[in-house]
């Protein structure tokens, strides 16, 4: 503990890491600011409807991943979720459309061009959802609540202009935290949204339990070591790889000629347990959305039966077809990210091989396999993740701290912790300083 508190001491001591690590804090402070900063033309006084829409169910979830901005009425009541989508939509049309795959391999300049195809994605996304949110308003809050009118087209307009205006602030907040500050910007806002929600979840949950007498403080702490227990499994589930031998041949000279070597470097190929991150999550969510939007547009009792379903994210028929829709999604996602012809084509070229399998297609075959065989198990764990919160809402756990157990939030926490401390981590290590994770001596730092 002692050599983690020493380690913190030294990211003081470099002036770039100190300044990117204030800029970073200053713009998620920003970002936190507007979440409360609620739209032109309502009564924030009146929001109390809104709020018991997301206390449950999906609503929940939409009001986690904004930090609790869309329960306000905020202008970033669309959060970054929109980038997100633009984001995941074209790097599934890269796989089909020869100029999207043309600029995935041009470098800085396909990037670019990537990025600013994703960015006009994300305006024409939320000004498709802006309205939908307005009406979801309209449905929810009292005619009182709008001080323009309740059918004014004033608001409508004025509101949708702001939530697309917010949404691309948020955009360019993310951005800028990537450029300016410790990177992972979009990913940080994600983040610092899901944890504004936590202190309330735990007083909540404290409260149910100590405050009411329901199960007292010892079943609490219990509470908290599980959670505790589920995080370092979802650590686990992020860092696993199944390391795979690679030889590379050394390349000798004597005289005029030039020989081949077996006695070269050896390394290894690392093949992630879950590849494919919270993506599988992200995706079968979307999908659960659908059966009871779709019902929901009949009045008939199958399709109320239908939309009452898929609306509890709690139950057992949603989670049994969210856990198989993680599995199949995790293999899809997994087979499209992880190009294993291309990576036995570049083992080849650079004059590597994995000892005991011949170059070319048998190491891609043997690569595949091996990516099948651990994808299983990955995909197994993930979605035993991802419907926990609805088994520990069944042992009697209130329903905000236990979207905390697991699910989209816990993954996309985690994986960004560990993405953000090894950023620092590489920033002490090129000033000679032993990372966050290290232990020993500090180096002489460089001047």
């Amino acid at each position: 503990m002692k050599k983690f508190f020493e380690s913190l001491n030294n990211v003081w001591k470099i002036e770039e890491l100190k300044n990117r690590i204030l800029m970073t804090l200053g713009l998620l402070l920003v970002y936190r600011f507007g979440a409360h900063v609620t739209l032109p033309g309502i009564d924030a006084t009146q929001l109390e409807n809104l709020a018991g829409q997301t206390d449950q169910g999906i609503g929940s979830i939409l009001d986690m991943f904004t930090g609790g901005a869309f329960s306000k009425a905020s202008v970033f009541a669309l959060g970054i979720m929109p980038y997100i989508s633009a984001s995941i939509v074209v790097q599934l049309m890269g796989i089909a459309i020869p100029y999207l795959q043309k600029l995935q391999k041009d470098g800085e300049s396909g990037r670019k061009r990537l990025n600013q195809i994703t960015r006009w994605l994300t305006i024409l996304i939320t000004l498709v959802q802006g309205p939908g949110y307005i009406y979801n308003l309209y449905t929810t809050l009292p005619p009182s609540a709008f001080l323009l009118g309740f059918d004014s087209f004033q608001f409508l307009f004025s509101s949708v202009l702001i939530l697309t205006t917010g949404t691309i602030f948020a955009m360019w907040l993310g951005e800028k935290i990537t450029d300016k500050g410790i990177g992972n910007g979009i990913s940080l806002l994600i983040m610092v949204g899901i944890l504004a929600r936590l202190p309330q979840a735990l007083f909540q949950e404290f409260t149910s339990k100590v405050t009411n007498n329901n199960g007292g403080p010892m079943l609490l702490v219990l509470e908290i070591i599980v959670w505790l227990l589920v995080i370092i499994a979802c650590v686990l589930l992020v860092m696993a790889v199944r390391k795979i031998p690679v030889q590379y041949a050394r390349r000798t000279t004597a005289g005029d000629f030039e020989q081949d070597s077996l006695g070269g470097n050896r390394q290894w190929i690392p093949l992630k347990l879950n590849s494919a991150g919270v993506m599988p999550i992200i995706f079968a969510q979307a999908i659960m959305f659908i059966p009871a939007a779709v019902a929901g547009l009949s009045n008939s009792e199958t399709s109320q039966s239908i939309a009452g379903t898929f609306s509890n994210m709690f139950g057992f028929w949603y989670n049994l077809v969210f856990a198989l829709l993680i599995l199949i999604f995790t293999f899809f996602y997994t087979a499209i990210t992880v190009p294993t012809n291309k990576m036995a084509d570049d083992l080849k070229r650079s004059g590597g091989f994995i000892p005991g399998i011949k170059p070319g297609i048998e190491t891609a075959d043997f690569l595949d396999r091996i990516m099948s065989l651990i994808t299983f198990p990955g995909s197994l764990f993930l979605a035993l993740i991802a419907v926990f919160p609805a088994i520990v809402v069944s042992l009697d756990v209130q329903q905000s701290w236990a979207m905390f157990y697991g699910g989209t939030s816990l993954i996309i926490m985690v994986g960004v912790a560990i993405d953000t401390i090894q950023q620092i981590n590489s920033y002490l290590l090129n000033k000679h300083y032993d990372g966050l994770m290290k232990t020993g001596k500090n180096r002489k730092a460089v001047a």
